[in-house]
């Protein structure tokens, strides 16, 4: 039975499904409701009163269209669809009436108020509201409360709408805020004071719609209407979030997240929204060069010329691609080293992933196999930690009723996790068991690179596979590094891994900042920021950081993804790529483009796959050959969300955010 209804909004006849709510079948008839509690991805509160409209037939006052679903409306007495009405006198009414009523106890601030000018109540109390009120009553006020580092509060502003509440709860996880008090007396608020404690907060200043939430760090700093908007892609981790970029003037003010169903929703972690301090502290800006063991600085001729010469001269050349390369970077590196008898490789980490087979070192699945899967499996990975919105997104499926189960450290993971065990005998263990009565059930199974980066992880990986196989499930491997996939997909790897690195005599290291090189070796750094591997270069290349160069990034499920550029490097500093074309030049071994076009032109002839921009290939590749597997226990490769790559340890708002989840689990240890 077709559970499709028709219903006449307006005067226009549409086909729903039946168990649309009201406001869903409007928009489907291209028809805005005006609302401030209810939002698509949390549960439906019904408590703002802003989404009435006319049920003609139904009781003689409007209906919240939120909570009344398609199908509980009654036919025409001959059977005639239903008919709902959204711009009657009664609707009319009653929207003004429910405006006036919010506003009683809302301040007059918005000159002084952060969210003027993408303020939903602003926006709709000019479309739905009157030009006078009738309330000369004195306005209520509330404390503010202490949120932390990023969210600041103006509680006086709050209308009640309880967006934060249902956020921090259902998608975030964590049950620190509620609402206390009846009438006049009810608040937000935080449970005995706390400071909320998860790495998915900053999402609730979106989901304000008022000024009650906003940016602690970016507040009165820049009017929305002053900025310049560029649609990008986040590399704070391997999800690749899709991210708009405001800049104002050169600076970057901040990030926020774009809608992408298939990839971050409309979520992005903390470190993605609040890493931007970052690109404006310790970044390189312009060359340098070590002399008597000193860095002096230098012009773009001079350190060129200098490590041409050492690139020329070297026995033995290697080159790192680093954790936030993008496409064009990573192929110019391999195609400038290659050229001259070298190796590259990506995977600095020592992570065991097996170049060539796109099916082991991505997987089978996508992200969004996770919303319907009905078991899932985490093997050596805190996605917490690694991924905050996937695990948002499993802790969905979870609420859903998915099982998940999980081999490595017991964690919080902010859901009901059946720990299988720790070490590599439990993979084993769960290896030999007979999986026939998983088949035919929607299974993933997401495996960390903490687990692959063992001596042993090839063949952690090769049992997995197997295993995931044997269960008809999928496989993910969860990235940490945005520039991973994309550099095995261009193979920029060698056969001996990072092994083959410690012989050589000059490295070429392409913002590689997480790995200590050996001394005895002539390193050439470029990057962004004077971090680790600066520290270590006898010259240095000034970069672009992500926002400041156009790049492709291919997330950890394998969709190649386009950053765009919303400002310039400082100073001296140059595009990657356009660095890595100079020097080729200066080494009189010119590569064959001189744009980024002709680059990328020459990447998509090699690998076609990167052409389709946001779509998940179908990922082919042998069966891994099965291994011994080690002893030992699986551990998360990140320990320090905050502090994962060099524009987050530039940032003193992720050093703060840091220390302050340090001090928290020692609390927590203490009061045990």
């Amino acid at each position: 039975m077709s559970n499709l209804r028709k219903i006449i909004i307006d005067g226009q006849e549409v086909e729903v499904d039946g168990a649309m709510t009201l406001i869903q079948a409007c928009e489907e008839a291209g028809i805005e409701i005006p609302r401030f509690c209810y939002h698509e991805r949390l549960s439906i509160a019904g408590n703002c009163r802003m989404c009435l409209v006319e049920v003609v037939g139904g009781p003689p006052k409007p209906a919240a269209s939120c909570a009344m679903q398609v199908k509980d409306l009654r036919p025409g007495p001959e059977g005639q669809p239903p008919v709902v009405k959204t711009n009657s006198p009664m609707v009319k009414k009653a929207r003004e009436g429910v405006m006036e009523f919010l506003l009683i106890n809302h301040p007059l601030d918005c000159p002084i108020c952060d969210q003027g000018g993408e303020c939903d109540l602003q926006d709709q109390a000019m479309a739905y509201g009157v030009d006078f009120s009738r309330f000369r009553e004195p306005k209520r006020a509330t404390d503010d409360l202490d949120l932390g580092p990023l969210v600041e509060t103006h509680m006086t502003r709050c209308i009640s709408c309880t967006r934060c509440v249902r956020f921090t709860t259902e998608v975030a996880g964590i049950t620190q805020m509620g609402q206390t008090g009846r009438g006049e007396d009810a608040e937000i608020t935080s449970y005995l004071g706390e400071t909320l404690e998860s790495n998915l907060q900053g999402n609730i200043i979106d989901l304000c719609p008022v000024g009650a939430l906003v940016s602690k760090p970016y507040a009165f700093t820049a009017r929305p209407w002053e900025l310049t908007k560029t649609e990008s892609i986040d590399v704070m981790d391997g999800m690749g979030a899709s991210i708009r970029v405001d800049t104002k003037g050169r600076e970057v003010m901040r990030f926020l997240p774009l809608n992408h169903d298939g990839v971050n929703e409309e979520w992005i972690s903390d470190k993605t929204r609040f890493v931007w301090d970052g690109l404006r502290r310790q970044r390189l800006d312009k060359p340098y060069i070590r002399e008597n063991g000193k860095l002096r600085p230098a012009t773009w001729p001079e350190a060129l010329g200098k490590a041409a010469e050492a690139i020329k001269g070297a026995s033995n050349l290697a080159g790192l691609v680093g954790d936030l390369a993008s496409v064009e970077a990573a192929y110019a590196l391999k195609s400038l080293i290659e050229g001259q008898g070298g190796i590259v490789e990506c995977r600095t980490d020592g992570a065991k992933l097996p170049s060539g087979n796109r099916a082991a070192y991505v997987g089978t699945a996508a992200i969004e196999d996770i919303d319907d899967a009905e078991m899932i499996l985490l093997i050596g990975t805190n996605p917490r930690l690694e991924a905050p919105v996937l695990n948002a997104r499993i802790r969905k499926a979870w609420t859903r009723g998915a099982k998940v189960a999980m081999i490595g450290e017991a964690v919080d993971l902010t859901y009901d996790v059946s720990h299988i065990g720790t070490d590599r005998a439990a993979l084993e263990n769960l290896s030999k068991m007979d999986h026939s009565d998983k088949q035919g059930t929607r299974g993933v199974m997401i495996i960390g690179q903490g687990a692959l980066q063992g001596e042993d992880g090839a063949a952690v990986l090769a049992m997995a596979q197997a295993t995931a196989a044997a269960a008809q499930s999928k496989l993910l491997v969860l990235h940490t590094a945005a520039s991973r996939v994309g550099a095995m997909d261009i193979g920029a790897t060698n056969d001996n891994g990072m092994a083959a690195i410690d012989g050589a005599d000059v490295i070429y290291n392409l913002g590689a900042d997480e790995i200590e090189i050996a001394a005895g070796a002539f390193v050439i750094y470029q990057g962004s920021h004077g971090d680790r591997g600066a520290h270590r270069a006898d010259v240095i290349l000034p970069g672009a950081a992500y926002t400041e160069e156009g790049g492709v990034f291919v997330n950890t499920e394998g969709r190649p993804q386009l950053a765009a550029r919303a400002s310039f490097a400082p100073g001296e500093a140059k595009e990657n790529w356009a660095i890595l074309r100079a020097l080729s030049g200066e080494m009189e071994a010119t590569l064959p483009f001189d744009s980024l076009a002709a680059l990328r032109n020459e990447i998509v002839a090699a690998h076609p796959h990167l052409a389709d921009i946001d779509v998940v290939a179908e990922n082919e590749g042998e069966a891994l050959a099965q291994g011994t597997l080690g002893s030992g226990t699986f551990a998360s490769h990140i320990t320090d969300f905050y502090l994962t790559n060099p524009i987050a340890r530039a940032s003193q708002l992720m050093a703060e955010l840091s220390a302050n989840a340090k001090a928290r689990r020692t609390e927590a240890m203490a009061a045990e």
